[in-house]
């Protein structure tokens, strides 16, 4: 696996900006689009939390933190991460993942994933791609099967959440060799959202 450093990655009108603090303002836009912060199983900053959660991302030394820019209107409408980077085995999580609102169920997220798992995998020869969601956060469960990620189990009793509760974590992996199929069926579902 190649060493992994900040980039920026298009596809698709989007692009995924490595984050920075000047991203603080454009991310609590993007998070009053629905109030995200009000939801009991994600990570999205309150109001007046933004720069704390650009620096916490930021002081991870093993994540690799990206805003999510429309293109078209300019707008920072999420934001997603590498996480819990592994190089000695070729392995990294994508998570932190959030949209705003209006951007959920549209092309937003299968496109991020196809460039977030093609640069893992095609780019930076990782051997398997995980994705960890919230026993409770049934909406990520369902994307993440939809990506076609396999379910690897659950870590129970596992991490604590905003609110001081403590979570179960579901985990699922992509390995390389299940990649090309993946690659093609979201390339397949992005035509579907355009009505190819």
């Amino acid at each position: 696996m190649k060493a992994l450093s900040p980039v920026t990655l298009e596809f698709n009108g989007l692009r995924l900006e490595p984050m920075t603090r000047a991203h603080a303002a454009d991310l609590a836009l993007a998070a009053a689009d629905g109030e995200l912060w009000n939801l009991h199983v994600t990570s999205v900053p309150a109001p007046g939390e933004e720069a704390a959660y650009i620096d916490k991302a930021l002081q991870d030394s093993a994540r690799l933190p990206w805003v999510v820019r429309d293109i078209a209107s300019g707008k920072v409408i999420g934001s997603t991460s590498f996480h819990d980077m592994v190089p000695a085995i070729g392995r990294v999580e994508i998570g932190y993942t959030w949209y705003g609102k209006s951007w959920q169920r549209s092309h937003v997220n299968t496109s991020c994933k196809l460039l977030l798992l093609g640069h893992a995998f095609d780019t930076l020869g990782c051997a398997v791609v995980g994705f960890r969601t919230d026993h409770l956060n049934h909406a990520s469960q369902a994307a993440i099967v939809r990506l076609g990620a396999q379910r690897d189990g659950t870590l129970r009793h596992h991490a604590l959440r905003r609110d001081g509760s403590v979570r179960d974590t579901v985990m699922f992996s992509i390995l390389a060799g299940e990649w090309p199929a993946i690659k093609a069926g979201l390339q397949q579902k992005l035509q579907r959202y355009r009505g190819d």
